[in-house]
């Protein structure tokens, strides 16, 4: 498909992504009002009569964060479009993404969503054999451009830094003075995110202590509840006061254990955690896949974004990352939105670099 064929389609993406963020907006995410039927045939990539949207995911696609994230706006913008109903295709091992993608893509989808890094890396040929398809990856940090693929980039180290800092004004109101930081298994982007946890804590009060602790199978076990109860259940015998369950399955019931015993937790990735009734959250810690969507697309259409380049969204510049508060004090939202703004400005770049350069060393 042409280039201009592309650029027309997304503007009729573009309005479908209007409608469904205009509709959006109670507790569970459901779309209640739909598009007013405009021509979306030139979204049909492949020619075949209808629109398919796939996504491909390592995580569950019901994990309450990152993953769902995704998943939930993929089905919104399907509905409201009046699209056929988009295949999920989740809880991939990464060993076996090709095979998982090549399958998704022989399906007669039009457009693929993978869900990370850990799923596009190592299949580059894979989207230019597929060129009919148009394929999009929310792929986290790390990963050079790819040509044929639009990919969403946040950092680690900035949403992390702004979460850690949120988490420390708020342990300064309830007297507390550490914070377990559960994950998986120790990935290089886990190292980045949990100094990053670490350094905002101490921005706040040089006392306030961090632990990671692992609970999964190396690698890219983020959904192993067993373990991650484990530690979580550790943590608090040793006194901690907050918790950040950086995990994908494994999330929510951390969650719910963490309401149980009134501790500080916080989303990892869901800007809606907020406006849940199931679970309690003191903070969104956001980079919200499907939150992404729309930017993206409106900048491909004013020309500030390519196919085979790089999005990145940045703490402080960019509403849809950053650690935000769901009740504070008006003192406390203040001093995150200053801080948020002193990332986006750099004020912390040389002690982000040197995490990086840490946390990668290996």
């Amino acid at each position: 498909m042409s280039r201009k064929a592309r650029i027309r389609t997304l503007i009729l993406l573009m309005t479908v992504f209007a409608f469904v963020v205009a509709a959006c907006g109670d507790d569970t995410g459901v779309t209640t009002t739909t598009a007013p039927g405009p021509d979306f045939g030139v979204a049909d990539f492949n020619g075949d009569g209808k629109v398919i949207i796939g996504v491909a995911t390592d995580g569950p696609r019901d994990d309450g964060a990152y993953y769902q994230a995704l998943v939930e706006r993929v089905e919104e913008i399907s509905a409201a479009a009046g699209y056929e109903d988009p295949i999920i295709v989740d809880r991939i091992d990464p060993a076996d993404a090709r095979a998982q993608l090549e399958n998704l893509a022989a399906q007669n989808v039009d457009i693929i969503a993978i869900g990370s890094g850990a799923l596009a890396d190592g299949n580059q040929d894979l989207y230019l054999e597929y060129e009919e398809i148009f394929w999009y990856c929310n792929c986290g940090s790390g990963l050079p451009e790819i040509p044929g693929v639009l990919m969403s980039q946040d950092q680690g180290a900035e949403l992390q830094l702004s979460s850690g800092y949120a988490t420390g004004l708020l342990l300064d109101e309830t007297g507390g003075d550490s914070a377990v930081f559960i994950g998986c298994c120790d990935l290089d982007f886990e190292k980045e995110s949990f100094m990053a946890f670490q350094l905002g804590l101490a921005t706040v009060d040089e006392s306030y202590t961090a632990t990671y602790v692992p609970t999964g199978n190396f690698p890219f076990d983020f959904n192993n509840t067993a373990g991650a109860t484990e530690a979580y259940e550790n943590a608090v015998a040793e006194g901690a006061d907050a918790v950040l369950p950086f995990l994908g399955g494994a999330h929510e019931p951390i969650v719910a254990l963490a309401n149980e015993d009134g501790l500080i937790v916080m989303t990892a990735g869901s800007s809606r955690g907020c406006s849940r009734s199931d679970l309690a959250y003191d903070m969104n810690v956001k980079f919200d896949a499907g939150d992404y969507l729309v930017p993206i697309f409106e900048e491909i259409l004013n020309g500030t974004a390519q196919e085979g380049t790089i999005r990145r969204f940045r703490v402080g510049v960019d509403p849809q990352v950053g650690a935000e508060y769901c009740n504070a004090t008006p003192e406390q939202i203040a001093a995150l939105n200053e801080f948020n703004l002193r990332i986006g400005a750099g004020e912390f770049d040389e002690q982000i670099s040197e995490i990086l350069s840490s946390a990668y060393a290996s």
